[in-house]
């Protein structure tokens, strides 16, 4: 079945396939150039039956190999294009799409706490030392995922035209790098919001160290119960967890809770194509709940809810690059990783890191960063105060 599979699909690059007896079979002749090792004979029926979940179940059980998993993946990606089925599986798809984003209170904590309540010095191996745990930004010049990230910072802090004194909610604020800058940075208040016990522990204890306990508040808050309204919301790698039946519900949130002067910035993964449906590999294992909006889904709630969107910037491969980054500090400390979590986490980690690479690549993943606000005059008129003094990590 694999060999059928294969021997039909690659066309762009080419894939070495070994058995267990040294039996190889290589379909294509192109770089680059993967290799796959097949170790349990099961693999050949299970992969081909239901490819988007059993490639990476079947890795992490140990079922097959490959000397660079991200090129495999990235020759896997480039060659099928994972487009949705159609005729009755995808009215499935439609049916079951709610279900997969069932993220009511109870849930978003269940969900959240997954991921992001693993130990704090995991994160700390493979992030950047402000451990901002979303996309970067790799403008010219910008070769490290430090520089990256802090150019990330310095973009989201000028999309906000920040005052001082302005108050500001972080809707998903991660373990507070950003809400710490954007109270040393830009001298206002800020309110951030997680649902991970791990990641309000961390960030008030980095609030505390940076001395700004009176200026950066760490709530494990849910954005449906906030009671305040602020000058400016922003909201980093958060929105992916919302689900898109409750899209109208977060901005509904989102324009209550901003002042009628107020400006929000949205930064989100994206799918340049239609709405979708999530992995179901990742959907299991690493992100439950978790939904990737297209933009005609996103702009459709925002217009529902009568918010003005004053800016809207694409950036395309960025994500790709910070991924490609993170998996090479994941793999510098992979054997710490192994004696404390095991070699099947490890290689759930490390395929969650590449094949979410490989997608930014070849499946039309994308990061959006919408601008938004109530009235139309509350950002200049010209973008130009977005590249001023935008030197890395300006």
């Amino acid at each position: 079945m694999l060999d059928h599979l294969f021997g039909e699909g690659i066309h762009t690059g080419s894939l070495t396939l070994e058995r267990r007896k040294g039996e190889t079979r290589q379909f294509g002749r192109a770089d680059p150039a993967a290799r796959l090792t097949i170790h349990d004979p099961q693999v050949e029926r299970r992969v081909p039956a239901d490819p988007d979940f059993m490639l990476g179940q079947t890795y992490m059980e140990g079922g097959w190999s490959t000397p660079d998993l991200r090129t495999l993946l990235a020759v896997l990606m480039g060659n099928f294009d994972g487009a949705e089925p159609g005729g009755g599986r995808r009215l499935m798809t439609s049916v079951l799409r709610p279900l997969q984003q069932w993220n009511r209170r109870a849930a978003s904590r269940r969900n959240v706490a997954h991921h992001y309540d693993i130990d704090e010095w995991l994160f700390r191996c493979f992030l950047d030392t402000d451990m901002q745990y979303s996309c970067a930004y790799w403008p010219p010049g910008v070769t490290d995922l430090e520089s990256a990230q802090a150019a990330k910072r310095a973009l989201i802090r000028r999309k906000l035209c920040l005052r001082p004194g302005q108050r500001v909610l972080d809707i998903g604020c991660g373990w507070g790098g950003l809400a710490i800058e954007l109270a040393e940075q830009a001298g206002v208040e800020v309110v951030g919001l997680t649902l991970s016990e791990e990641q309000a522990r961390v960030a008030r204890d980095r609030v505390r160290e940076h001395g700004c306990e009176d200026r950066v508040e760490i709530r494990i808050q849910d954005y449906r119960d906030v009671p305040e309204r602020f000058e400016r919301i922003v909201s980093v790698g958060m929105f992916e967890h919302v689900g898109a039946r409750y899209y109208d519900t977060f901005f509904a949130g989102l324009r209550d809770h901003l002042t009628a002067d107020g400006v929000a910035l949205l930064h989100t993964i994206g799918r340049l194509g239609r709405p979708g449906v999530t992995n179901p590999w990742i959907r299991r294992y690493i992100f439950p709940g978790g939904y990737i909006p297209s933009l005609s889904e996103t702009s459709a709630a925002i217009e529902r809810q009568q918010i003005g969107v004053t800016d809207l910037e694409v950036l395309r491969l960025h994500y790709a690059y910070t991924l490609a980054a993170w998996y090479e500090r994941f793999q510098a400390v992979r054997e710490r990783v192994a004696a404390e979590k095991g070699e099947r986490f490890c290689r759930m980690w490390e395929f969650y890191l590449a094949a979410s690479e490989a997608a930014f690549h070849h499946r039309g993943l994308v990061v959006f960063q919408i601008q938004l606000a109530m009235d139309q005059t509350a950002v200049p008129l010209c973008r130009d105060y977005l590249h001023e003094a935008a030197a890395p990590g300006a």
